[in-house]
């Protein structure tokens, strides 16, 4: 019986060795290594990835069924499942071996293409697809509330825990973000009735848009505007993670405009106003860079009660390095120049002079930036008397700010600092 499980095992292993051969020999043997294909990134072979990881294999094992997977995801599926995740077939046991040939090949391929491949690692694993599907269906298609919840916990708890959930929930799974919050419109009114479910799938979002793969995906799918109330009724934590969602939705450039909406800069502007300073800060710094597309500024800067925010915010801002750089490179100057020389309200005076008053005394050594920025501030003085009427009409700190601006303006032209 054991002479007959050895030759069974090493027919499978010669039979395995000459696909692998041939497989290797197409990949290496196509042609050499093109200009063009050494000078991006060489595209991984599908034999060479596992099928769990979705990545290049590093220490690739084969099992039972004669498939070969990474180490450490086939132990982990191993520990929960008795079948092979390609073929579904049971498996006639769970022990594995190093698949030294497959191994050798990879290796082959990465030196020929000039690959790096990944150190080994011991990193926890999370679910995989199956499971997560399996979450989904329990917080979209609930059995009970309670459920529901449960679920909606376990999928935050994956999702932080583990780089491979959120690195897989869009990409692999179908329809995984709708499924995530069709479930918080349903509530509607009711939206309150679990604030643990509905912080438990906003921190979820939270960590999948953590990804870059991912920003797109999540912003382009629609909220219903019941959903917004999260922003202004969920418990702390939930307002918090739901900023920091948009505040990382909105860095890419895409998502500025699928994102930049009304009901958005409700959302946002109800939690600077109105939330805890860390929850204001991560809604700061999402209107700031959804500010940085024209036509969202164009949008918003009309708001009266957004204005006061706008310039609030960029006060709190300039107080940082590279910010003033920031504004200056994104275009911002001149609307800001349109709101100061135009606004009733004594704030925004305020934190409009303190923008620019900071402005004329920032020293980062680039002369010719700002010797660039003094002459736009002359100009606009020049041109509208914006600070001479801010140093007569402003408010008390306004003034004093406007008045240290036309120091600033009147030595521009002699070198000298005021």
């Amino acid at each position: 019986m054991e002479e007959s499980t050895a030759e069974s095992t090493a027919a499978t292993a010669d039979t395995l060795r000459m696909e692998l051969k041939k497989t290797i020999a197409e990949i290496l043997d196509d042609g050499g290594v093109s200009e063009d294909r050494a000078a991006s990134v060489p595209q991984v072979p599908k034999e060479f990835k596992c099928m769990l990881s979705h990545a290049i294999m590093r220490e690739p094992v084969v099992i039972a069924s004669g498939q070969t997977y990474e180490r450490r995801y086939i132990q982990q599926w191993l520990m929960y499942k008795v079948t092979c995740p390609k073929t579904r077939e049971v498996l006639s046991h769970r022990l594995w071996s190093p698949n030294y040939l497959v191994d050798e090949l990879i290796t082959q391929w990465c030196q020929a293409n000039k690959y790096d491949r990944p150190e080994a690692s011991d990193k926890p694993i999370g679910l995989f697809n199956d499971d997560i599907d399996l979450l989904l269906q329990r917080i979209s298609s609930p059995s009970s509330v309670e459920d529901q919840t449960k679920a909606a916990n376990e999928l935050r708890r994956q999702t932080k825990r583990f780089d491979n959930v959120p690195a897989s929930f869009v990409a692999e799974i179908p329809e995984s973000i709708t499924r995530l919050l069709t479930p918080i419109s349903a509530l509607g009114e009711d939206i309150d009735s679990n604030p643990g479910f509905q912080k438990d799938i906003i921190t979820a979002l939270l960590y999948i848009s953590g990804l870059e793969e991912n920003k797109t995906a999540v912003a382009q799918h629609p909220l219903d505007p019941t959903a917004y109330k999260v922003f202004e009724a969920g418990i702390a934590k939930t307002r918090r993670n739901s900023a920091e969602a948009l505040w990382l939705l909105s860095k890419l450039d895409s998502n500025k405009t699928i994102i930049g909406n009304s009901e958005t800069l409700k959302a946002l502007v109800h939690i600077i106003k109105e939330d805890h300073f860390t929850a204001a800060i991560s809604a700061s710094y999402a209107v700031f860079h959804l500010c940085c597309l024209p036509e969202n500024r164009a949008k918003w800067i009309k708001e009266r009660n957004f204005v006061y925010i706008y310039f609030a915010l960029l006060a709190l801002m300039t107080a940082q390095n590279g910010v003033i750089e920031e504004i200056e490179d994104l275009g911002f100057v001149d609307g800001m120049f349109s709101i100061l020389r135009n606004t009733s309200c004594s704030v925004t005076g305020e934190n409009g002079t303190l923008i620019f008053l900071r402005m004329c005394g920032l020293n980062t050594g680039d002369r010719d930036r700002e010797r660039t920025r003094l002459k736009l501030i002359k100009e606009e003085e020049d041109k509208y008397s914006t600070f001479s009427k801010l140093a007569k009409q402003g408010s008390q700190r306004a003034m004093i700010k406007a008045e240290a601006i036309l120091q600033w303006i009147k030595r521009s032209g002699t070198g000298e600092e005021p």
